[in-house]
């Protein structure tokens, strides 16, 4: 079988307001009804597939295994990397640990934010190249240019190799100018680079200690050091602390002789940008996409996207724009500076705007909670627990708490008094109080939480107990 390797750390910021930092695109609903990361862990779910390896950040633990449960996987191994180090030691971090089960494993590394509806299509292209990975080559997977595109590199070709039942690579083109692309998108000889591969383990192992040894070593060693923590793989952080910040095409596909690429014919994107969304979501006879609770009038060309139920986005005559709309923030720019999005993330760094990074709702392994009102001395919060869940046994120096319940069931810890509470009831925590709410149902438990204090930061917490260990 083959071992399917989610790559899953990205922020995605040209995606920005939808993907952030703290919650990036591949964890988002952006088209259908389930996240890409779900969507790609359910493309392996057949016979040929084994289950999947997931490589992750420490951040995102929770959110991968809470989507992989919700999309009905079981058994996934999840390894999480201590810091960001690009593709290569990430790759490599996972084909190791499939290699402890079998040294020769064949292995699938995928992006898990890439959309590809033609699921038996793509299986289909990953059974061709199979019989070249077997034989000892990496396989990489070439989309068809469907438009001159510069947000994508390029694979040149330069034959195909009958045995193999693959094109030899010629050569790696890193994302070109319009002029470029234009020339190269339809001369049948290059292919949209999707970053997809299929290669045995021992052969990528050869390839590393070739072309590129200091990455091998310091990732054996994050593996070797590597430490259990709640059933996911933490890697050493003093062996991976040394990986160099290197992609996967640097240290070994523009290196290797090895390579050969399969050709792909079916739709794919990696929604890198705006305007691949409002592509994929397939524009109306106007040129409209929409999403959400939207209205356009006399608009044409445009994406319009609202990501709040109770907020209504209205455009009106606008032509070749974007706008997508948050709670928390709205971004307004016309299609073709798509690409540039990624500067208005910056700038709002720059500026020292929260919602550079952080999502208005925010994740936690036992549920989310998202701000609904706040001012100098108080906060209003909306709280989702997951059925069975429980936050830390914890204190605040700086706040006093009133938790009202409106769905579910609560059981509450203040002190020394534990308390349960159903639709309607309430409770205070004073100020220093040791406290902690749980979810003893089979149903979620969504409550009001007022905040009254000096100050309402989320750093102002002095856990006792943990059952998710953070610190």
């Amino acid at each position: 079988m083959i071992t399917p390797i989610l790559l899953c750390g990205g922020s995605g910021t040209r995606l920005w307001p939808l993907s952030r930092k703290r919650f990036p695109k591949q964890f988002a609903q952006i088209a259908g009804d389930s996240s890409l990361f779900q969507q790609s862990a359910q493309r392996f779910q057949a016979a040929a597939f084994a289950d999947p390896i997931i490589v992750t950040g420490d951040m995102f633990r929770f959110i991968a295994t809470r989507q992989l449960a919700e999309a009905g996987i079981a058994h996934a191994a999840v390894l999480i990397e201590p810091d960001a180090r690009n593709t290569a030691p990430a790759i490599l971090a996972g084909a190791l640990h499939a290699a402890k089960s079998n040294p020769t494993a064949l292995v699938l590394v995928a992006p898990s934010d890439h959309l590809v509806p033609d699921v038996e299509g793509f299986r289909a292209a990953v059974e061709m190249g199979r019989p070249a990975a077997e034989a000892g080559q990496i396989v990489t997977f070439g989309i068809r240019p469907e438009r001159p595109e510069t947000g994508y590199g390029y694979i040149k070709i330069r034959s195909f190799d009958d045995a193999l039942g693959a094109a030899l690579v010629d050569r790696f083109i890193e994302k070109p100018d319009v002029e470029v692309a234009e020339q190269i998108s339809s001369d049948g000889e290059h292919l949209w680079n999707a970053g997809i591969f299929l290669f045995r383990v021992d052969i990528l192992r050869d390839a590393f200690a070739h072309h590129a040894p200091e990455v091998l070593e310091c990732t054996q060693g994050a593996l070797d050091t590597a430490e259990e923590d709640l059933g996911f793989l933490r890697l050493g952080t003093e062996a991976w602390k040394t990986c160099p910040d290197v992609s996967i095409d640097y240290a070994i596909m523009e290196r290797a002789d090895n390579l050969c690429v399969v050709p792909y014919d079916g739709a794919w994107s990696d929604l890198g940008e705006w305007n691949s969304v409002w592509r994929e979501l397939h524009p109306n006879a106007d040129g409209n996409s929409t999403s959400g609770p939207v209205e356009a009038i006399d608009c044409s060309g445009s994406l319009l996207r609202s990501e709040s139920e109770g907020q209504v986005l209205v455009g009106l005559g606008l032509k070749d724009i974007m706008a997508v709309a948050m709670p928390d923030a709205v971004l307004v720019a016309p299609r073709d500076r798509a690409q540039d999005v990624g500067k208005a993330v910056a700038a709002l760094k720059k500026a020292e705007y929260p919602q550079a990074t952080d999502f208005p709702r925010d994740n936690r392994p036992w549920g989310w909670f998202e701000a609904l009102a706040h001012g100098s001395r108080f906060q209003v919060k909306r709280v989702y627990v997951h059925p069975g869940a429980s936050l830390s046994l914890q204190s605040h120096h700086h706040r006093a708490e009133h938790w009202i319940v409106v769905e579910g069931t609560a059981k509450v810890t203040v002190d020394d008094e534990i308390t349960l509470l159903s639709e309607n009831e309430s409770v205070y925590i004073p100020l220093g109080s040791v406290h902690r709410l749980e979810n003893p149902g089979l149903l979620p438990l969504i409550l009001i939480e007022v905040q009254t204090g000096s100050y309402l930061g989320e750093d102002d917490i002095v856990r006792y107990e943990d059952a998710y260990r953070r610190k």
